[in-house]
């Protein structure tokens, strides 16, 4: 982490520093003579400061988004702490982590990386495994892939978040592969696939917006594009198979009032949507639990009304513990892992450790109004200690 962070600035009042930052806001003010002063809000992944600049003339170009690097003296007003700048420029490519400025994934890129290619590994369709291969195996696509966030605020907004949520999906999807009677490649093609058009739809940086295609098309759309363009690639690519994909992706928020431009109308897209929803929901209530600890409350209580689930929660688990009751049955359970790459013979019901996920809360005011819906039934990431299938 860089230093200082916003969270470490008390302990520099009165100091001078140089620090990065991201700007989060800027606004060109008057003062009283007329004379020009930036006013701004400065900000990494530990919270935010204000900062102002009275002198505007030797600043550098910079913008709303951009990382910045500053000399400033830290202050205090109105009891809040206050940067005054007196220089500020945009910081060097390669200077600093964008992980310091905004959420970014607990888990290991690499390793989340290497269970995605491992159940790519694992599939016996031959084209299903070079769709998803010409995707994986493009630098470009898997550097983007590797970063990118899921969402803007709904839910995993930081970097990492799509490629933790498909790798989550993924775990599921298996095992409900095992226990229903469906094609599990396409399934699981489906679980990587569906949300490729966030690539495009999103740009992040020091913040998470969506860009004018995003905006005028959403990631269903692009997505079934970049599809047709790799499959058009691949010799010989059945065209059932390709309808097969495109519906799964088409039909993954599962109702014309979330978004979805058709219903899914076959095995594999209908247990992709409701994975998904309860994906969503599942995420939700653990947010929930960790926004209301975080608020002070005591674990075990019930948390306020949450207006996704349309009720208030209580955690299982912290009102067992606090009660004083063993919950032994509650332990995380055991759910497969895809096999290692170039090793197709292992049992993909060989048992491991999950993904679990930390979410971030965030905001729900600043998504689209047409995005809501659909994010808030069909795209999060399950903590898969809740289990699928009870014994």
């Amino acid at each position: 982490m860089k230093e200082p962070s916003v969270a470490e600035l008390a302990k520099y009042e009165n100091r001078s520093i140089t620090a990065y930052f991201a700007v989060t806001a800027k606004q060109v003010r008057s003062k009283k003579d007329g004379a020009p002063y930036f006013s701004l809000t400065l900000a990494d992944r530990t919270g935010q400061a204000e900062g102002v600049m009275w002198e505007t003339s030797g600043a550098g170009e910079f913008s709303t988004g951009d990382i910045v690097k500053v000399h400033c003296q830290v202050g205090r007003y109105r009891d809040k702490i206050q940067l005054t700048l007196e220089r500020i420029r945009v910081a060097e490519p390669g200077s600093y982590q964008l992980s310091d400025f905004v959420p970014s994934t607990v888990y290991n890129i690499d390793d989340l990386w290497a269970r995605l290619n491992g159940y790519v590994a694992s599939f016996t369709d031959p084209y299903l495994h070079a769709l998803l291969g010409s995707f994986l195996d493009d630098p470009e696509f898997s550097a983007a892939f590797r970063e990118a966030p899921a969402a803007k605020g709904m839910h995993h907004a930081w970097i990492g978040g799509l490629l933790e949520h498909v790798v989550s999906l993924l775990g599921i999807a298996d095992l409900a592969a095992g226990h229903y009677p469906v094609h599990r490649d396409l399934l699981l093609t489906g679980a990587i696939l569906h949300d490729i058009g966030k690539l495009y739809e999103l740009r992040w940086g020091a913040t998470f917006d969506y860009t004018l295609e995003g905006q005028l098309l959403g990631h269903i759309t692009m997505g079934v594009n970049l599809i047709d363009k790799r499959i058009d690639a691949i010799p010989g690519f059945p065209p059932a198979l390709r309808v097969l994909v495109e519906h799964i992706v088409l039909s993954h928020h599962g109702k014309y009032e979330f978004g979805s431009p058709k219903l899914p109308m076959i095995p594999e897209a209908i247990l992709l949507h409701y994975l998904d929803d309860m994906d969503a929901k599942m995420q939700t209530i653990q947010s929930e639990f960790e926004r209301t600890v975080a608020a002070g409350r005591t674990p075990g209580e019930m948390t306020d009304y949450v207006r996704a689930m349309e009720r208030p929660l209580l955690d299982t688990k912290a009102f067992l513990a606090k009660s004083g009751v063993p919950s032994l049955a509650l332990e995380p359970a055991a759910v497969p892992v895809p096999p290692s790459a170039g090793n197709e013979s292992v049992v993909v019901a060989e048992v491991a450790e999950s993904v679990a996920v930390t979410p971030v809360p965030e905001s729900e005011d600043d998504e689209p109004e047409e995005h809501k819906a659909a994010a808030e039934v069909s795209e999060s990431v399950i903590e898969p200690q809740f289990g699928l299938f009870g014994s």
